[in-house]
């Protein structure tokens, strides 16, 4: 075997999570907070005029503890998922949670600093050649200062979020690990399957029999305890909805769109687009319920794959996925083949399938080291080469922007999926291409169309039930019968009520609706999909892309999404033409899919 399918962690630190290195990197972290913090005291724009130097010192060594914080959290997460048993993790977890809260108040004492300075004293600031490259951030930071409360106030807010939105978050976790869902397969034998095993069952197991017997087994697992998940929904919206109130907004789409760096009339546009294109992925549903016997796809049916005769999926092993992986990212651009590549040889990947790892896949940069660590569980499928492409791509993006400051490698969610899901494109195209038979091309377009489908319909339902639960929770707290009900409606809504099944409880289920930080996970995902596909298809026309690509790439913490797109590619965000670039080349997709299964449904 040529690549290790485990990861090299002692790069990062060596000797595990009680690691002497990682010790004293935290030990030096919380002293140098402490320190920038009497910087901090004692700064006076004035005298520092007109130079600046140490206003310069300040920020250096704010974006030093910065990369400190993340360079340990990467390690840190990086052994408990690939040993979710591991006890010594949680103490540390929280011990670097402390040292990010207290950073988070120092940055946010700099942020008020930035308000009193006079605007043509910060002007001149942003025009030092040592804060030119950051204006942009800066700029960020000081209207970020101008919402903030007093110091005692913010630094108490934050405290408290320790055992507020962070603490409802943490416990949704604790909850989900004792979920258990009692199930009887199609021969009736009764399994018991965690969590976890019943939505990769659910979703992915190729008998439709199982599915349909499985889905009102998972639904009710959830219905047993949806009391404590909507209790625990309903806190942590209703800590973030008082922590907007105490900031002088009821927006609560407010904080995710600057956190996304996108205007409201963006997002609004992307999903005009999103829902006047969805009846052709509705057709590819029917067709596909067709191929299954069933007259309309089951919420279970979604994601399924399709097992034709002749259909059997080439199976991968990691050295192969390695190769196509390197080669065909390649054709599009030597500089990620060569990230890949150093990827693979570095042993940046934890990708071996085996118990105790944590379920999910990810990727995350070590900004001191100029390195990236990918988790995933590689079981050789063509979708787990793209998955593994996915985060390579995510890797490609971290390695373009390492050289620069770390304020400007800050890249909001809904560009940082870009990159991935560009390197995802690349990969399951070229899976597709290399298909032998008929039958296997239409079982990789159906695996192709799972990213549309997801992205189109069904977080466009979550998008829905997330607005309309916001809505409703500013007014009371909403019980698990209007949970159900939200959910419900925004499922048929989302898919053209064209489904025979639905998932009520998808609102307990899902991750994303109870992550701390940011708020509203899910869109983020369709811009980042939406807007690589733009990318991609300016590629397919251009060739030789890459250096435009690049330039892109290192532009994604140092401007608006909208000025971003204007300037890189022209075009303009708040209207549809360039959304509707990429919806054609999925419309291709579907096309292909129908072409290939008409004569299967005659």
């Amino acid at each position: 075997m040529k690549y290790a399918l485990n990861w090299d962690l002692d790069s990062l630190f060596a000797g595990g999570i009680n690691s002497t290195q990682l010790k004293t990197k935290l030990t030096e972290t919380k002293t140098a907070i402490a320190s920038l913090g009497d910087l901090l005291d004692r700064w006076d724009a004035a005298s520092d005029a007109p130079q600046y130097q140490q206003f310069v010192k300040l920020i250096t060594q704010l974006q030093e503890i910065s990369a400190s914080i993340g360079q340990a959290g990467l390690f840190i997460m990086a052994v408990g998922s690939a040993d979710s048993a591991n006890p010594d993790v949680a103490p540390m977890e929280a011990e670097l949670r402390g040292l990010a809260n207290q950073a988070e108040n120092v940055s946010g004492k700099l942020k008020k600093v930035l308000v009193q300075v006079p605007d043509a004293n910060f002007t001149a600031m942003l025009a030092t050649p040592d804060l030119k490259p950051i204006a942009f951030n800066l700029k960020e930071m000081r209207d970020d200062g101008k919402e903030l409360l007093d110091d005692k106030t913010e630094a108490l807010i934050s405290r408290l979020n320790l055992d507020g939105k962070a603490a409802w978050s943490s416990h949704y976790d604790s909850l989900v690990s004792t979920v258990n869902v009692p199930f009887h397969d199609a021969d009736g034998n009764p399994t018991t399957l965690s969590a976890g095993q019943a939505d990769n069952n659910l979703l992915g197991n190729a008998d439709p029999d199982y599915r349909a017997a499985l889905l009102p087994a998972w639904e009710q697992a959830w219905t047993d305890k949806e009391q404590l998940f909507a209790d625990t929904l309903n806190h942590l919206a209703g800590f973030r909805l008082t922590e907007y109130a105490a900031h002088g907004t009821t927006d609560f789409l407010r904080e995710p769109l600057k956190d996304n760096r996108m205007s409201a009339a963006t997002l609004n546009t992307m999903w005009q687009v999103v829902d006047d294109n969805k009846q052709f992925l509705l057709d590819y549903l029917d067709r596909k319920a067709a191929l299954l016997g069933k007259k309309h796809a089951g919420w279970q049916d979604v994601e399924a794959p399709l097992n034709l005769p002749g259909s059997a999926e080439h199976h991968f092993t990691f050295d192969e996925a390695a190769a196509f992986i390197i080669k065909h990212y390649g054709e599009f651009s030597p500089k990620m083949a060569a990230l890949a590549q150093r990827a693979f040889e570095n042993n940046w990947i934890e990708a071996e399938d085996r118990a105790g790892k944590a379920p999910g896949g990810w990727m995350e940069s070590a900004p001191e080291t100029h390195e990236s660590r990918i988790f995933m569980t590689f079981t050789g499928s063509p979708n787990d080469v793209a998955t593994l492409a996915h985060e390579l791509g995510h890797a490609f993006h971290s390695s373009v922007i390492d050289d620069l400051p770390q304020l400007r490698q800050d890249y909001a969610m809904n560009v940082a999926e870009t990159a991935s899901t560009f390197g995802e494109l690349i990969v399951a195209d070229a899976n597709v291409k290399a298909a032998k038979t008929d039958a296997e091309k239409i079982a990789l377009l159906n695996a192709k169309m799972d990213n549309p489908v997801a992205m189109f319909l069904n977080i466009r339902a979550r998008y829905l039930f997330e607005t309309r639960f916001y809505q409703l929770r500013q007014q009371k707290l909403v019980t698990p019968a209007e949970l159900n009900e939200l959910m419900l409606n925004a499922q048929k809504e989302a898919f053209g009520h064209d489904l025979s099944t639905y998932s009520p409880h998808l609102w307990a289920s899902k991750l994303h609706f109870y992550i701390d930080e940011p708020a509203f996970y899910n869109f983020p995902y369709v811009f980042g999909y939406l807007f690589s596909l733009g990318i991609y298809a300016k590629a397919q026309q251009e060739g030789n892309f890459e250096d435009h690509y690049i330039a892109l790439l290192r532009d994604t913490a140092n401007m608006t999404s909208e000025e971003l797109a204007q300037k890189h590619l022209g075009v303009d965000l708040t209207q549809p033409d360039f959304w509707q670039a990429g919806v054609k080349l999925i419309k291709r997709d579907v096309a292909e899919f129908m072409r290939l299964t008409d004569p299967l449904v005659k």
